[in-house]
């Protein structure tokens, strides 16, 4: 049975993200891949957007809390790997 090559594509789009210099943080005596950090940096950056949307008011006008804090999570961790992973 002769395998088709469009049923490989799937696998090579998912394995070109393991390069061999994919950027990895070196903390406490192992290795974390860039990209958990940029999510801990963004999620954090979202609380603290919240914590000022809170306290000047604008909690309560936002129309979806949820959608809007997850965005600014995913920008803030964008950001954050563009500016501070860049080879």
């Amino acid at each position: 049975m002769r395998r088709s090559p469009f049923l490989l594509l799937p696998l090579v789009i998912l394995l070109a993200g393991c390069q061999r210099y994919a950027p990895s943080v070196y903390i406490a005596g192992s290795y974390f891949p860039a990209w958990l950090i940029c999510a801990v940096v963004g999620i954090f950056g979202a609380l603290l957007l919240r914590v000022v949307a809170i306290k000047i008011g604008l909690e309560d006008i936002l129309p979806a809390r949820l959608l809007v804090y997850v965005c600014l999570a995913l920008i803030i961790a964008m950001l954050f790997a563009y500016f501070g992973f860049t080879y």
